[in-house]
């Protein structure tokens, strides 16, 4: 494909939904050109979406995604916008670390309870927790 696409060839290629590029496009991320009642993406609307749903999946915002084509946009300057998104991919990633560690918490703090109700099921007679009346 190049020049031009429609809404339906865009969604067929990015198994996304028409009402998903509208959607986009609303949000200011595309720009198609009209003829009548039908739009027109250009390869920048393409690659626009592309991005945008690469976006989605490394958990940025819509509005953060725009941030940066309107950083690109407003420099055409690659190094700037390659830079804040960096920046940006690092403090997901802390994001991110910061979940896992307290997914891993809360995962080992579900083990050690479930532990102690099968050791309550079978009999065994002191628990930690029969200080607190028997309840976990």
């Amino acid at each position: 494909m190049s020049g031009a696409y429609t809404i339906s060839e865009l969604a067929r290629e990015f198994d996304v939904t028409t009402r998903t590029i509208r959607f986009y496009e609303d949000q200011g991320l595309l720009s198609p050109q009209r003829e009548g009642t039908s739009r027109k993406f250009s390869q920048r609307d393409r690659v626009r979406l592309k991005l945008a749903l690469r976006g989605k999946r490394l958990g940025f915002s819509l509005a953060e995604i725009r941030e940066l084509f309107e950083l690109y946009d407003i420099s055409r300057d690659e190094k700037k916008q390659l830079e804040e998104f960096l920046l940006r991919l690092e403090r997901r990633r802390t994001h991110l670390e910061q979940q896992r560690e307290d997914i891993d918490v809360m995962l080992n703090e579900i083990n050690f309870f479930a532990n102690e109700c099968r050791q309550m099921l079978k009999g065994k007679p002191e628990s930690v927790d029969d200080k607190a009346g028997g309840q976990v």
